[in-house]
């Protein structure tokens, strides 16, 4: 008799797809909110043939060392950079992802971010919470998105996302990438230029050896005086204890972030958490928990993806969506 494969599931999912996954195998699902311990995981990880990862998995080559069953990992993410996919490879494990489908959702947010922190609405919203609402008063004088320059660094399928959005705002839109060419809503511009001119500056890369801390110390010191910093993307993309020491001095009016340095997994001098600086209540920061994708029909889709893609694999086909093995 024919031993059911086992599949690992790493976070908690819907009911449908776990019902899906069931027609192939024999599906263990970390029921919880919170990520398994490391070595739990491993315990189920080791006996698995397919594993469903999500942003708060960190598979490096020991790991794969440890899962020699392992066929495939279907990550339900678009950015994978918590996962070694040469590594993978060299182990002979497929790596997925769903390329398309957390996008819009992302860019949806990122609009919500810069309206957020440049309309000064949760310092607004706790006033109100702390001490009532008695009228208008000339208070919370923030910034609009009409007539601003908004600077889009990385213009990928988000970047490009986030400046379709933003068509409609009346506003300037700057963007760096070298694949892209200037369009009708959108002008091309050097990454300098950028940050010099911008009185928001948005972040729509993923997180490699190259963008790493693409703004330090250095780089915030060139943005111009007083602007808005957004990242949707990557925590690591910036420094976030140079972003609190910006926010101090008064050299950026703020910072709204949905990713943050400590989740980077795959970085090894991540810090523990958010620096205090960026939590503290008088922080000129808009602050949201990683849901940049959080959107129940969308995260409904992503799971189906990845689960089709462990089909995919476990039925010996290569899944359509690879990070890895892809031609040369």
């Amino acid at each position: 008799m024919t031993e059911t494969p086992s599949i690992v599931v790493t976070n908690r999912i819907f009911a449908e797809t776990a019902e899906r996954l069931a027609t192939v195998g024999t599906v263990v699902v970390n029921p919880s909110e919170e990520p398994w311990p490391h070595d739990e995981l491993l315990g189920h990880a080791s006996r698995a043939e397919a594993m469903m990862a999500f942003m708060t998995d960190r598979i490096d080559a020991a790991f794969l060392a440890a899962c020699p069953k392992l066929k495939i990992i279907a990550a339900a993410l678009k950015g994978y950079d918590n996962i070694d996919v040469a590594a993978a490879e060299e182990a002979g494990v497929w790596v997925s992802i769903v390329p398309d489908l957390l996008t819009a959702p992302t860019a949806e947010l990122a609009i919500a971010l810069m309206l957020a922190l440049g309309r000064n609405v949760l310092a607004s919203d706790r006033r109100i919470r702390a001490e009532g609402f008695h009228g208008w008063r000339p208070t919370f004088y923030g910034r609009g998105l009409a007539g601003a320059t908004v600077g889009i660094i990385g213009y990928g399928a988000v970047g490009q996302a986030i400046a379709r959005r933003l068509s409609g705002f009346d506003c300037r839109i700057l963007a760096t990438d070298l694949n892209f060419a200037s369009d009708e809503t959108t002008e091309l511009a050097p990454f300098e230029r950028i940050i010099a001119v911008s009185d928001y500056v948005v972040l729509a890369l993923p997180l490699t050896s190259a963008t790493k801390y693409i703004l330090d110390r250095e780089t915030i010191a060139r943005m111009k005086p007083g602007a808005l910093l957004v990242n949707p993307a990557r925590g690591s993309l910036v420094d976030e204890a140079a972003v609190a020491e910006a926010l101090a001095s008064g050299h950026l009016a703020g910072y709204a972030a949905d990713v943050f340095q400590c989740e980077d997994w795959a970085q090894a001098d991540r810090p523990s958490g958010v620096d205090p600086r960026l939590i503290a209540p008088d922080a000129p920061t808009v602050l949201t928990s990683h849901i940049g994708s959080a959107v129940i029909e969308v995260r409904r889709a992503i799971e189906a993806s990845a689960a089709e893609s462990i089909i995919e694999a476990l039925s010996g086909h290569a899944p359509r969506e690879l990070a890895n093995f892809r031609q040369k």
